[in-house]
């Protein structure tokens, strides 16, 4: 078992929800506030660290086998994006999709930090 923060797609309600199927909800949290979010072609959301300027993301922490995030979740997900880890709020640190290095500077991004939570932007922004 691993502890997975997931910000997009894979929380509750999401399309890839079902890809964690079973997987313990451990709390509704956020990441230190030291990450860059963006919205990649207004499809899904991606992280990244950044040494200043940060803010904390919004998002949810589950408790998952390490099996289902590479056997399930991880082939589900944007090229966009690759498994990395992720400073929490409390300081903890937990596995997370974020933005591939190689595409920074080439992906259509768009700065969404003012929303800092992918349902909140969703909201505010449905998609087109």
């Amino acid at each position: 078992m691993t502890l997975l923060f997931l910000t997009g797609d894979g929380m509750r309600g999401g399309r890839l929800h079902d890809r964690i199927a079973g997987a313990s909800l451990v709390a509704i949290t956020s990441t230190a506030p030291a990450y860059r979010m963006y919205a990649v072609d207004d499809r899904f959301p991606a992280l990244e660290r950044v040494e200043s300027g940060g803010v904390a993301v919004h998002g949810e922490l589950y408790d998952v086998p390490l099996a289902t995030v590479g056997g399930a979740l991880l082939p589900a997900e944007p090229d966009e994006l690759e498994l990395g880890v992720v400073e929490l709020a409390d300081g903890a640190w937990a596995l997370a999709t974020v933005l591939r290095r190689e595409y920074r500077g080439t992906a259509p991004l768009l700065d969404i930090d003012r929303f800092a939570d992918w349902r909140e932007y969703r909201k505010r922004n449905p998609r087109r």
